[in-house]
This record gives C-alpha cells, sequence and structure tokens, in this order.
C-alpha cells in the first residue's frame, strides 16, 4: 500500500464513522420528536380543558342568580334564604305572580317608572347631543373648563346634592311629584352623555362638515343630516345606560317622592320597597316582580346590544 493511500483510507473512514454517528443522531431523534409533540398536545389539551372549566364555572356563576331568584318566585313560601340549598321550588305556584298583578299597582309602577325613565332619557340626551358637539367641534373661551367641571362633576354621586334638589324642587313647586323626579334624573344623565358622544365626535373626521360646508350646507344642516346619523351608536349607547340606570334607580325616588293614599304615583322600585315591613319581608313578591320588569329590559338590551358595544368603544378612543 503507497503512502499517498493512507490518508486518503483514513478520510473515508472518519466519513464513514461521521455518517453512522449522522445516521444513530437520526434514529434516536425520532421517538424525542414524537416524545415532543406528545407533550405539547397534552399541554395544549390541558390547557384548553382548564380555559373550559373556567368559562363553564363564571357562566354557572353568573346564571345561578338569576335562576335562583326565577325559582323563588314560583315558591310557595316567601323565603329567600333556607337552610338546605333548593335548586327546585317545593310547591311551584303562581301566587306571587297573581298579587303582584292584581292585588299590587304594579302596572301603574311601572307605567310610572317607563314614562318617568324614557322623558328623562330624551330630554338628557337631546342636551347631551347638542353640547357634546359643541364642545367637539367649536372653540370657545372656557371649553377645556367645561369639560374640567363635568368630569369633576361625575367623580360625586348624586346623593351629594339632595339638599339642592330639594331646594330647586321646592322652587318649582314640584316636590314629591314624578316631574321632579324626571328634572333630577334629566340633569344627571347629561354628564355622563356629553362625555360619551363628545368622545364619538372627535373620532368623526372633520373633512365630513367641510365638504358640506363647501356644498352650501349650514351648520345645523350639517348636524342633522350628517353628523348625527353617524353618532347614532353612540347615542344608542347612552340612551340604553341612561335607561337602564335611572330604571334601577331607588334612592333619590325614595327621598323625592310623596306616595299617595293608593301608592300609584310611585316608581317601581319605590312601589316594591313599600311592600316590605319590619316584620317580614316578601321575597317572593319581589322575586316575581324582579323576573315581571327583568324580560323588557332584556328584550331592550339584547336589541340594541351592537350599539352599546360600537357606541363605547369607539367613542373611548378620544376626547
Amino acid at each position: 500500500m503507497s503512502e499517498r493511500s493512507l490518508p486518503e483510507n483514513a478520510a473515508s473512514a472518519t466519513q464513514n464513522i461521521n455518517a453512522a454517528i449522522r445516521s444513530r443522531r437520526a434514529v434516536s431523534a425520532v421517538p424525542a420528536r414524537k416524545t415532543a409533540d406528545i407533550s405539547y398536545k397534552v399541554k395544549r389539551n390541558l390547557g384548553l380543558t382548564l380555559e373550559y372549566l373556567f368559562l363553564i364555572a363564571m357562566t354557572v356563576f353568573a346564571i345561578f342568580p338569576l335562576y335562583y331568584v326565577l325559582q323563588a318566585s314560583f315558591n310557595a313560601t316567601q323565603q329567600l334564604i333556607t337552610t338546605t340549598l333548593q335548586l327546585f321550588p317545593q310547591s311551584p305556584t303562581l301566587g306571587d305572580y297573581t298579587y303582584i298583578l292584581g292585588q299590587t299597582s304594579f302596572l301603574h309602577w311601572l307605567l310610572n317608572t317607563t314614562m318617568l325613565v324614557g322623558g328623562s332619557t330624551l330630554f338628557g340626551l337631546i342636551i347631551s347631543v347638542l353640547g357634546a358637539y359643541a364642545l367637539s367641534r367649536f372653540k370657545f373661551k372656557g371649553r377645556l373648563s367645561t369639560l374640567t367641571f363635568l368630569l369633576t362633576l361625575q367623580a360625586f354621586p348624586g346623593l351629594l346634592a339632595i339638599t339642592a334638589y330639594y331646594q330647586i324642587l321646592q322652587s318649582l313647586h314640584l316636590t314629591g311629584t314624578l316631574e321632579g323626579l324626571m328634572l333630577i334624573y334629566t340633569a344627571g344623565s347629561i354628564i355622563f352623555g356629553a362625555w360619551n358622544i363628545k368622545g364619538y365626535f372627535d373620532t368623526l373626521p372633520k373633512e365630513l362638515e367641510e365638504a358640506a360646508y363647501v356644498d352650501g350646507a349650514s351648520t345645523f344642516r350639517t348636524f342633522w343630516q350628517i353628523m348625527l346619523p353617524l353618532a347614532s351608536p353612540s347615542i344608542a349607547a347612552t340612551a340604553l345606560i341612561s335607561f337602564i340606570g335611572g330604571f334601577n334607580e331607588f334612592a333619590l325616588a325614595n327621598l323625592v317622592l310623596t306616595p299617595n293614599a293608593a301608592q300609584s304615583n310611585i316608581t317601581i322600585t319605590v312601589g316594591l320597597y313599600s311592600l316590605a315591613n319590619d316584620h317580614s319581608t316578601p321575597w317572593g313578591y319581589f322575586a316575581a316582580a324582579s323576573v315581571l320588569v327583568t324580560v323588557p329590559l332584556v328584550i331592550i338590551f339584547l336589541l340594541l346590544q351592537r350599539y352599546l358595544q360600537s357606541g363605547l368603544t369607539i367613542g373611548s378612543v378620544k376626547g
């Protein structure tokens, strides 16, 4: 064997050894890769399982109070809390619904509340839209001070102004009336409405108004025919929040309203409160009335849900 062939044989042997090592590594890598894939799938399935369990638990946590009130409205007794958990009424009956609809002024309370909150929402919305458009589009002295003042007022609850409310209503001869309470609700809804709708107006391009001005449109026509329809999601969201908030309000209504002998001039929250006494609380009547009131509110919310979502998210971008 020549001297030249020795390095060649050594190089060939080295290549064969390296090839054998790579082949062995490739063979050993297949089970490792399969093990990694299995581990990844196990972790992913475990994560999905935990997520679904969490969502199911939160769903039960949210729905169970509603179901508990619903079953309590069909219970023959007026007990809401017992020593044993009762998922189903022991003796289902419609007695609570019959009493609420037939022996109380529930329909008057519901009508009063609807007209009261509907009127305050409408009047508050008109003022809020006009004020929001002025604060968003016009530059005038005191604009920033007005925005700061509105934001400061929103930080305080309405009950702090009950003395001022009473003095104003007394000077207007509206104490103890639904009209006076409507005035308070209207004033309270203006602050949130102006801020929310202003934020939505800020997201609309000013080029739309400038194009309308070039075509000869007046400021009011531009606002009425162009800007107002574009702001309808924010207006609908503000109206829905104001309506539901006023519908469920109790503290101011209980302080302002003076019930008559038939208790037909009060709201539904004050009326239900009047059913209780110092010795007992009719939880069954409360549950039945809650179900009757919740159904139309849920329907309204579902119909306006898309406006509520877009109106709040877009209106919060600026402002």
